[in-house]
C-alpha cells in the first residue's frame, strides 16, 4: 500500500526530518499533523507518494525516523566528528554489574552511574579514524585501559599480583603518560585480556550534541570460580588526575544485578542515561538472584547476544495484530547494532512531560553511507523525562507498538495522556 511521505523542517534550526505515513499510521490525520508540528515550532510539506528521495532530501542537513518510518541521515560538515571511546559492562563472579557513581562536576554524565571506559588514546592504545564505527582492538585496548585507571581492575590474560601501593601508582602513571598501558602491565607480567571482550551494541551520540562519541560497548565476565576473593562491596575510588592538580576525580564504585540498579533508577535514587538504562534492561532477564547457578546465567547471555534474528521481525502495531517490521534491524546481532537516539516525539506531543526516543537510526555518519547495513533497535524505545538541571528521570524501555497505540489513542481521544 503506498504512503505518504513528509519533510519537516525546523523552524528554528532548518534541520529537515524525514516521516511517512502508512498503513500503521493511516488514522493520523493531517489536521493533528499541522497540531503536533506547530507544537514543536516546525512547518512541513509533502512530497509525492512512495517518493525516498528529492530536493528537500538534498538540502537536509540531517534526518530523523519519525513514527513508524527508517529514513536516510545524510552526514554533515556542520556537526563535531564523534570522538572514538569505549566502555565495558565488568561482571562480577555472581553475575552483578559494576558502576561507578560520576562526581557533578564531570564533563560528562555529570552525578550518573556509568560503566568504565573513557576515550581512545593513541599514546596507550594505538589510531582509530573517527569514522571507524567497527569492534577493533585500538577500542578493546581502550576499554581495559580505562577499566584500570578509573576503578585499579586489570582486566589481564593472567593475574597480576602487585600491592594497592604499586596498583595505584601505575594508574597515575598510566594516565599521565609516563608510560604506554601495554608496557606497564607487561612489566608485571600480564597480557591484557582484550579476547575475552564481548562486543555490546555501539553508541554514538546523535547531533546537535557539541561533545559527540562513538562508543563500543564490551561485556566481560570475571571467572565465577573467583567468587571466593572476590569483594563486592561499595567502594569509595580515586580517579587519577594529571600532575599538578589535585586529585578532586571521586567516583564511588558498586556491585548490584541489572534489575538492582534498574530499580534505583526507576525510584530517583540513582541517575542512568538511556545506554546505561537499555543495556541493564536487556540483561536483566539473565543476571539475577534468582539462583546461584552463575554459569547457566552466563550461557544465557551468550546465546541472546549471538541470537540473529534479534526477534522475530513483526511488531505488535496499533490495532493489536503482528505486521511485519519497517525495519531490518532484528537481522543485526547485537554486536554489530549501532545506536544513536533520536527524537521520536518530544513532551506534550504523547506524553504530558516526558520524551520518546527512538533507537533505529545509526545516526549520520552511517547513515549517509552508501550501501550501509548497520541500525539499533526498531522494535523498543526510551521513554524518560529530562529535567535541565538534574538530568534523566523515570526511564523506561517501551515496546514500539504500545507507543503507536497511543498515539493512535490520542489521536482518536484528542486529548493529552
Amino acid at each position: 500500500m503506498s504512503s505518504l511521505h513528509f519533510v519537516v523542517i525546523s523552524r528554528s534550526s532548518g534541520f529537515a526530518h524525514s516521516f511517512r505515513l502508512s498503513d500503521a499510521t493511516r488514522s493520523l490525520s493531517l489536521t493533528t499533523v499541522h497540531l503536533v508540528l506547530n507544537a514543536s515550532n516546525r512547518s512541513f510539506v509533502t512530497t509525492s507518494r512512495n517518493q525516498d528521495q528529492g530536493p528537500l532530501f538534498e538540502k537536509a542537513k540531517t534526518m530523523d525516523p519519525k513514527l513508524y518510518t527508517k529514513s536516510a541521515t545524510p552526514s554533515s560538515t556542520k556537526w563535531p566528528a564523534p570522538s572514538p571511546s569505549a566502555s565495558i559492562l565488568v561482571i562480577s563472579p555472581t553475575n552483578k554489574v559494576l558502576l561507578l557513581k560520576r562526581v557533578k562536576t564531570a564533563s560528562s554524565f555529570a552525578s550518573a552511574h556509568v560503566f568504565p571506559g573513557g576515550n581512545v588514546d593513541e599514546f596507550h592504545d594505538g589510531v582509530t579514524a573517527k569514522d571507524e564505527h567497527l569492534d577493533n582492538i585500538v577500542y578493546r585496548n581502550a576499554a581495559i585501559r580505562e577499566t584500570f585507571e578509573e576503578t585499579g581492575i586489570l582486566l589481564s590474560k593472567s593475574p597480576v599480583e602487585v600491592s594497592d601501593e604499586v596498583r595505584d601508582k601505575g594508574r597515575k602513571d598510566v594516565y599521565n603518560r609516563h608510560i604506554t598501558f601495554g608496557d606497564w602491565v607487561k612489566n608485571h607480567g600480564g597480557v591484557p585480556d582484550t579476547d575475552s571482550l564481548i562486543p555490546f551494541t555501539r553508541w554514538i551520540t546523535p547531533p546537535p550534541a557539541k561533545k559527540r562519541f562513538t562508543t563500543q560497548m564490551y561485556l566481560y565476565f570475571l571467572p565465577v570460580s573467583s567468587a571466593n576473593s572476590f569483594s563486592e562491596k561499595p567502594s569509595k575510588i580515586h580517579t587519577p588526575t594529571p600532575e599538578g592538580e589535585q586529585e578532586k576525580e571521586h567516583t564511588s564504585a558498586e556491585w548490584e544485578y541489572p534489575l538492582t540498579w534498574l530499580s534505583k533508577a526507576q525510584s530517583g535514587e540513582i541517575m542512568l542515561y538511556p545506554p546505561q538504562f537499555y543495556l541493564l534492561n536487556l540483561l536483566s532477564p539473565f543476571l539475577n538472584n534468582f539462583n546461584t547457578d552463575y554459569t547457566t546465567q552466563r550461557k544465557g547471555v551468550r546465546q541472546f547476544l549471538e541470537k540473529v534474528p534479534t526477534s522475530s521481525g513483526e511488531y505488535d502495531s496499533f490495532d493489536g495484530k503482528l505486521k511485519p517490521k519497517v525495519s531490518n534491524t532484528h537481522m543485526i546481532g547485537w554486536k554489530d547494532k549501532v545506536i544513536s537516539p533520536s527524537v521520536m516525539f518530544t513532551p506534550g506531543q504523547l506524553y504530558r512531560d516526558e520524551t520518546v526516543l527512538s533507537l533505529e537510526s545509526p545516526g549520520p555518519e552511517l547513515g549517509a553511507q552508501k550501501g550501509n547495513t548497520r541500525g539499533g533497535d526498531a522494535e523498543r524505545v526510551v521513554v524518560v523525562e529530562f529535567e535541565r538541571k538534574s538530568g534523566p528521570r523515570g526511564i523506561k524501555i517501551v515496546d514500539r507498538g504500545e507507543v503507536g497505540r497511543l498515539w493512535e489513542e490520542k489521536e482518536r481521544k484528542g486529548a493529552r495522556i
